[in-house]
């Protein structure tokens, strides 16, 4: 039996990756029209996606300094939101932890929730899969959505206040997150980590600075570990 070349799995990826553009989309179009409402340039608005990569820490950078928020609030906020990066990298170490140096290096740059919540059900549904491989399909997912984030945010920039205020792009935000969380909860721990952390959110969304979404996570975290701890949810 041949075995499949890592080329077919980017192209794979490439196609599972393809949908997400959807909601990357606008998401990326809303990020540079509130870029330069907030005073940033095109310039500056494309600079902070190519350097950052990740929307909803840059929507709540913005927000954060628009409402002169503490430089040191601003960081920690948005370091609080990409905290579940770091949680990717941990659960991706194992598929990725042979490739050269400058692979990781790029699979960093390019790991948004996308490209790693896409990449790491294939791999669990295909535990066979080669280290080239499973770096070829999460390329070829990232392929089209980072490229579609930056074009976006440009365009968004250029665009800028002519944008009806009635165009409701922000609903890309929530819908992202829906659309790649629900394929994820598949046992007790993960359904009640995600339940807590909405209860939570909703009850200190009034929290100064984003607090209240820093606060949530944490909680979400606790239970869904507490849960899993306890065997929550395991068939005896």
């Amino acid at each position: 039996m041949s075995i499949p070349q890592p080329s077919g799995f980017f192209i794979k990826g490439v196609l599972n990756g393809a949908p997400h553009t959807l909601v990357i989309g606008p998401f990326g179009f809303l990020f540079g029209v509130v870029a330069t409402e907030a005073g940033l340039s095109v310039f500056e608005a494309l600079s902070f996606s190519v350097l950052v990569v990740a929307g909803a820490a840059q929507l709540t950078a913005l927000e954060l300094m628009q409402d002169n928020t503490p430089t040191v609030i601003v960081i920690l906020s948005s370091l609080a939101l990409n905290l579940r990066m770091a949680l990717y990298s941990a659960s991706l170490t194992p598929h990725f932890g042979t490739a050269r140096f400058w692979q990781r290096m790029a699979a960093a740059y390019t790991m948004v929730d996308q490209s790693y919540a896409t990449s790491i059900l294939q791999y669990e549904n295909n535990p066979q899969m080669s280290v080239p491989q499973k770096l070829a399909f999460f390329f070829g997912v990232a392929t089209p959505v980072i490229p579609i984030w930056y074009a976006l945010t440009f365009l968004g920039a250029l665009v800028g206040q002519s944008v009806p205020a009635e165009i409701p792009l922000d609903f890309a935000t929530p819908l992202t997150f829906i659309a790649l969380l629900a394929p994820l909860l598949r046992t007790v721990p993960h359904i009640l980590a995600a339940l807590a952390s909405v209860i939570a959110g909703l009850l200190f969304h009034a929290m100064p600075y984003n607090l209240g979404i820093m606060l949530a996570g944490v909680i979400g975290m606790s239970v869904g570990a507490w849960s899993e701890q306890r065997g929550i949810g395991e068939r005896r």
